[in-house]
């Protein structure tokens, strides 16, 4: 077994094509999503661990989206904690910003009220108990996977605004931006 880690830390990149090994900071979105996991001392594994290894841990498991790549480190913590204290899953959530219409077939419908909307981002933790009652890890995008798990009871948390998802190559220099007015690139880089 692991040595008094606070939970496991699954990356998944399975189902997510080439995005997670562009760059960011000059480093893979996955490496970058590994290391917040580590800097939260979350015990990280292969997303192919025999998962009755998983289940055997008696921990919380944390999957954390390398399409979130800049998910912060406490926000990570947090999430356990919310995990762990209510014994239920928690799943990131950030609110919608964009204009969301219906649509008929194929034609632009009314404008949906994004106010009750959210978009799933990162962690989904698994308290140990609901680990237990699984029979694999779950796979997918995040939203069907928390979709899966509501089965379990979800609390949603807010995210912060690192920790929103990317879409595209674009997506991931406006995420640089908003990293750099939070000086999380020098931290990165290794100049604290």
């Amino acid at each position: 077994m692991l040595s008094d880690p606070s939970a496991l830390g699954i990356v998944p990149d399975e189902g997510r094509g080439s995005l997670p090994f562009a760059l960011i900071y000059g480093e893979s979105l996955i490496s970058v999503a590994t290391l917040g996991l580590e800097e939260a001392d979350i015990t990280v594994l292969d997303p192919r661990t025999e998962w009755s290894y998983v289940v055997d841990c008696e921990l919380a498991v944390v999957l954390h989206d390398p399409l979130c790549p800049l998910t912060p480190a406490d926000f990570l913590t947090e999430a356990i904690a919310a995990a762990n204290d209510g014994d239920h899953v928690v799943v990131g959530v950030r609110p919608v910003t964009d204009t969301v219409k219906r649509d008929h077939d194929g034609r632009l419908g009314e404008t949906i009220d994004r106010s009750q909307l959210r978009e799933v981002t990162s962690p989904i933790v698994i308290p140990a108990r609901i680990v237990a009652e699984l029979s694999a890890l779950p796979e997918g995008d995040f939203a069907a996977i928390a979709k899966d798990l509501a089965r379990f009871g979800v609390r949603e948390l807010q995210a912060p605004p690192l920790a929103r998802r990317v879409r595209s190559v674009d997506d991931i220099r406006l995420l640089e931006a908003l990293g750099r007015s939070d000086r999380l690139e020098h931290e990165l880089l290794g100049h604290r």
